[in-house]
């Protein structure tokens, strides 16, 4: 019987969204550690840290603004023809970044056409692996977000041993070219929903319909229905506003941490190749807890995690507010990538734990809103602080205090244990419900 489960196709979708996560998230957060490039000549640039950071969060800022429409497109007409679109955006804005010459085209290039495209592989693969599953779902999210992680330590070797041989522009050609490749392989085999092969989620009834109504095939007008009566429904509860609440502040609080964190331990006196080591530690950490953060999630609840992570990001902070050698930044580094890593994986198995089996794109496009104007807007006000200040310490304590609401946020969640909105269907047009 397990083994039957383990061959689903289910597990295929997984592998696809995780290894679309490896391709995808590597640049946005391994770009970090070009961030003392582009403030230093060496590369013909000398931009400050806030002109720099600026890019980083019109990036973020993109992804929040997009990915409640890219949610609900997803759920109304399926995911794979926006994959194709994102593919394509993310292969434009690699290999233009790496002949931009000017400040305007680093933002549009990096900050605005790499934000559209991570829009797209940040909520339609993660949400449409949760329509696949009803049984298994955090260890499928485990598996999707590790390899995420994973990318971005390839990534950060990639730029730490071959920067000086390769130069800017291949540490982003080569990843355009051949990951923008995979991706447009992938896509052909990533299906809208398990009904669009003639099968039922993994773990599913077995008397549980094959083909139903909103399952997001182009056309039907029900889906449509479906996503508008639920997302309507959603946003009169409080924890529907307090989950985009979470994202915003613990995304505010750690964000600072990924774009600065090379730079702050240069400023503090590390070589370069120890300060990428300590984000590759910060990174590798969490490659290893979003492996089993989901599925802890799964078993203990949302909550649990949530202010376990939350508290992670904010005590951690102390240890290099006082203490300025390698081993202090790698400590924290460990620390930090677990609280970082319980954050963002369990938001899907939240969602299927307080709504249950719903449309899931438009729900986590929603509280993507949340996490793409917290990455956003901390790096270039930290840049700003750094530059007004002259001190790593004005983005630290900005990184504390967001971090420190989203540990108030955590509390005010209800338990996980009681669903938010178990009649939401009820509110469905007649000709919807009978369809069903």
């Amino acid at each position: 019987m397990f083994l039957r489960e383990r061959l689903h196709y289910a597990w295929v979708i997984v592998a696809l969204a995780g290894m679309m996560g490896f391709v995808t998230s590597a640049m946005r957060f391994a770009a970090a550690a070009l961030v003392p490039h582009l403030t230093g000549p060496a590369e013909g640039f000398g931009w400050s840290y806030w002109e720099v950071t600026l890019a980083f969060s019109l990036q973020w800022i993109v992804l929040g603004l997009v990915s409640p429409y890219v949610g609900f497109l997803g759920d109304r007409y399926g995911v794979r023809k926006l994959l194709l679109l994102g593919a394509l955006f993310f292969i434009a804005s690699m290999m233009l970044t790496g002949v931009m010459t000017n400040l305007w085209q680093y933002y549009l290039f990096f900050g605005v056409f790499l934000g559209i495209s991570t829009s797209i592989f940040t909520v339609l693969p993660v949400s449409g692996v949760s329509l696949w599953f009803r049984r298994h779902l955090g260890i499928a999210m485990g598996i999707v977000w590790s390899l995420q992680g994973a990318g971005v330590i390839l990534l950060l070797i990639l730029i730490g041993a071959a920067f000086s041989q390769l130069g800017i522009q291949w540490i982003f050609w080569l990843p355009g070219i051949a990951g923008g490749a995979l991706l447009l392989l992938m896509v052909k085999f990533f299906y809208n929903g398990p009904a669009f092969i003639g099968l039922r989620p993994l773990g599913a009834d077995a008397d549980e319909p094959v083909q139903r109504a909103g399952q997001g095939r182009g056309g039907d007008d029900t889906a449509k229905v479906r996503a508008r009566v639920f997302i309507q429904q959603a946003k009169r509860t409080f924890t529907f506003w307090n989950l985009i609440g979470i994202h915003y502040w613990g995304c505010m609080g750690h964000n600072i941490i990924n774009v600065l964190l090379v730079a702050i331990a240069v400023d503090r006196g590390l070589s370069l190749p120890v300060a990428a080591g300590v984000l590759a530690a910060q990174q590798g950490m969490g490659v290893v807890a979003r492996g089993f953060v989901p599925v802890v999630a799964e078993r203990l609840g949302c909550r649990t995690i949530w202010i376990t992570g939350m508290a992670l990001q904010v005590f951690p902070l102390l240890i290099i507010f006082f203490l300025h050698d390698a081993w202090a930044f790698y400590t924290f580094a460990v620390l930090f990538g677990i609280g970082q890593a319980c954050e963002v994986p369990t938001f899907p198995i939240a969602n299927r734990q307080y709504y249950g089996n719903v449309p899931q794109g438009t729900l986590f496009g929603w509280q993507n809103l949340g996490n793409g104007l917290g990455m956003g807007m901390a790096p270039v006000c930290a840049g700003i602080l750094w530059d007004l200040t002259g001190t790593y310490l004005a983005p630290l304590f900005l990184s504390l205090g967001f971090s420190s609401l989203g540990l108030v946020s955590t509390w005010l969640l209800p338990s996980p244990r009681n669903r938010q909105i178990p009649d939401w269907e009820s509110h469905l047009p007649a000709s919807v419900r009978a369809a069903d």
